[in-house]
């Protein structure tokens, strides 16, 4: 079985103290890819389905059953705030978020080769063939640095791709693990298996976008890490994986998710935070890797208002509870 730990970037407990960029509601603009013969643009997906609508990333959750030892767990995360692991600008040169890319269905597929360099091992064996359709200045997160994913959504056909760990070395994409999702299809990975992320969940889904702040709903749960304390080396569904953590009784499984409790007042916060939060009550949080605990994924984005988010530090774990998952 798969043990690997996704390493946190230690450079984003400072993002946003360190950014301060203003938000702009200027329109997204056009995918970096140059590839495809069709002006694909980041935007395109907020016009597609991500999942059917029974798929666990879209249920609604918030009279779902609180889980027994939800307090224990709670407990044990501590008073952790919830921080915003995306934004706006750069940090040391690094956009603030993960990012992806948007292709259409005649961008040329590549081989994928996986192996293991000096941050993480060669998880090919769990991985999916491909090809790939990344183009060759897709985005990598953390400029290289880190878990380095590369995520791309075909619009036409609906096909998720993504990497954990990736490069470009001499015009060929290399990477750890690659997972490949039909974002019509409810299909998860073979047991066992891990994807780009550690508990083998994809990780598109589970990202905060700008432009669905604009759209004023997010309508799936976002995807979050905690610390491996408060992680048990176990996953339910829909995740496949686990890894080597040290979690005990009252920590969280992969694929667990909690929800910010509906007695949570968040009327005095921005309007766009009042979007994200009213989404961790209805759809909550799943729990998709080892990290920094409470912090919450999204795509980096220019319009973002670091200072915004920074509101958000004074939400502790103590606001959620466990939804139930024995």
């Amino acid at each position: 079985m798969k043990v690997r730990y996704f390493l946190p970037l230690l450079l984003f407990i400072f993002i946003l103290e360190g950014c301060s960029k203003k938000q702009n509601n200027t329109p997204a603009t056009t995918s970096k890819n140059t590839g495809s013969t069709c002006d694909a643009q980041l935007s395109d997906v907020e016009t597609m389905s991500i999942f059917p609508a029974d798929n666990s990333w879209n249920q609604d959750i918030s009279a779902a059953a609180v889980d027994p030892y939800s307090s224990q767990i709670i407990a044990a995360i501590g008073t952790s705030v919830l921080k915003a692991d995306f934004g706006s600008g750069l940090y040391n040169g690094v956009p603030i978020g993960i990012p992806f890319d948007v292709v259409c269905g005649s961008q040329p597929k590549v081989t994928v080769t996986f192996r293991a360099n000096a941050y993480d091992g060669d998880y090919g064996s769990e991985s999916d063939a491909g090809p790939y359709p990344i183009p060759l200045n897709a985005p990598i997160e953390g400029n290289g640095q880190g878990d380095s994913h590369v995520i791309v959504v075909d619009k036409d056909n609906k096909i998720l791709y993504e990497l954990y760990n990736a490069s470009l070395n001499n015009g060929q994409w290399q990477a750890s693990s690659g997972a490949i999702f039909n974002l019509a299809s409810d299909a998860l990975r073979p047991a066992g298996w891990t994807s780009a992320d550690a508990a083998g969940l994809p990780i598109f889904p589970g990202l905060v976008r700008y432009d669905e702040i604009l759209n004023g709903v997010i309508n799936h749960a976002i995807r979050f890490t905690l610390s491996s304390q408060n992680v048990k080396p176990a996953y339910i569904s829909p995740a496949r994986h686990s890894v080597n953590s040290s979690g005990g009784q009252y920590s969280l499984p992969f694929g667990a998710k909690i929800r910010l409790k509906a007695s949570f007042n968040i009327s005095s916060f921005p309007p766009h935070l009042q979007v994200i939060l009213t989404a961790m009550k209805k759809y909550g949080l799943i729990l998709a890797d080892i990290g920094s605990n409470m912090y919450f994924s999204g795509a980096p984005d220019e319009r973002w208002d670091n200072d915004e988010l920074h509101a958000l530090d004074t939400i502790t774990a103590t606001d959620f509870e466990v939804v139930k998952f024995n």
